[in-house]
């Protein structure tokens, strides 16, 4: 019987896309594995989500609105401030951004899980310290990760039910 090490390493979303030397591949790319009932339909529990609406919030008057108020000089779309939580990739040299990663994909998979380019493989990713080592960010704490961004710091900010929240958006692959 092998027993597996896991190590966890709790960054705020809006930091991993700036210390990661691995590349981004979208969601698309993600999604090719993680549709499937299989899988646990993962892709589209994060397409019905508010997470995947993230970044075009953003780009309403509400939001440039709320940038101006907050003394900010650009639209919220290009605010780093509001970026930090509403996309990935906003902060990452272009060379790390593979040809299907959109920003525009507001929270999606790498936001959370870490940039994929290094561990999509599915021989990889059916080794999960592989996976890690590869770039695969498995949390360990995941209400202390979500607070990184839904708190106080944000201008609309509404109190976080995690239980609630965490119950619309989890998406763990199946035990079978």
């Amino acid at each position: 019987m092998f027993i597996r090490i896991l190590i966890v390493v709790i960054i705020p979303f809006f930091l991993i896309s700036a210390q990661t030397e691995h590349a981004f591949v979208g969601v698309s790319t993600c999604g090719m594995c993680h549709k499937t009932e299989k899988q646990g339909s993962q892709l589209s529990i994060w397409q019905n989500s508010k997470h995947a609406q993230a970044y075009t919030v953003l780009q309403s008057d509400k939001a440039n609105e709320i940038a101006i108020e907050k003394g900010f000089k650009t639209t919220a779309v290009e605010t780093p401030e509001c970026l930090k939580c509403h996309a990935s990739g906003y902060n990452v040299d272009a060379k790390l951004l593979g040809d299907k990663f959109k920003m525009e994909d507001g929270v999606q998979c790498e936001t959370c899980h870490g940039a994929g380019a290094d561990y999509k493989n599915k021989k990889v990713m059916e080794n999960l310290e592989e996976a890690i080592a590869n770039g695969l960010i498995v949390h360990e704490n995941m209400e202390e990760f979500c607070i990184g961004c839904h708190n106080a710091e944000s201008p609309t900010y509404v109190e976080f039910n995690f239980e609630a929240m965490w119950d619309k958006i989890k998406h763990p692959v199946p035990e079978n």
